[in-house]
């Protein structure tokens, strides 16, 4: 079942104190609080998240932000260590304040619905994390190759240019890490640009 078919009291009574549900798990702030189990535990993305996890991570951080301002906010962004991947990141949200339900915890209802519906938050945002990841990984494929050219300063530019008109599918995305040509098509792209190969 989605957030898209529950209703907001179902999505309540999966929510909040799922804390207690979780194996092996010790909360630091446990004793800040005198109606923990009116809050919920909420993780977006880890060490290794993907770009999609890391972009709809950081909407809905912006979108949390507000509610975390308050002299006694109803979200508090959390990190906590992971044992297999490092770290995992998120927030606690108080889901029930005073007998209702907070703003805060409706607008990531409508966050997670959203993305029940359509995955990517935010277009322009993963669209800009998918050339950015691909730009590192440019620099990473080409680390061998560098001692057989002379590159110029600004290569990768020019390299993804001619890759994205020449040969797109070297920089699609791939297992959401942005795109990561191979050394044979860095090698295409470095000879048809003319970058002096090194004696």
């Amino acid at each position: 079942m989605t957030i898209c078919d529950q209703s907001h009291e179902e999505a309540v009574e999966q929510y909040a104190g799922n804390w207690k549900r979780f194996d092996c798990f010790i909360w630091d702030r446990l004793e800040e609080l005198d109606d923990a189990d009116n809050w919920a535990i909420i993780y977006t993305h880890h060490r290794d998240s993907g770009l999609l996890d890391l972009s709809n991570a950081s909407v809905i951080d912006r979108e949390m932000t507000p509610f975390t301002e308050a002299d006694d906010p109803d979200v508090i962004f959390e990190s906590h260590n992971h044992w297999a991947v490092g770290h995992v990141d998120g927030f606690s949200i108080r889901v029930i304040r005073h007998g209702q339900i907070t703003e805060a915890f409706k607008v990531y209802l409508e966050l997670q619905e959203r993305m029940d519906t359509y995955p990517i938050l935010d277009e322009d945002d993963y669209s800009e994390r998918e050339t950015e990841a691909t730009f590192a990984n440019l620099e990473d494929a080409a680390r061998r190759l560098k001692d057989e050219y002379d590159l110029p300063e600004g290569w990768e530019d020019k390299v993804y240019c001619w890759l994205s008109d020449n040969n797109p599918s070297a920089i699609e995305n791939r297992d959401d890490q942005g795109g990561y040509p191979d050394e044979n098509e860095l090698r295409e792209a470095f000879d048809d640009l003319q970058f002096v190969a090194t004696p």
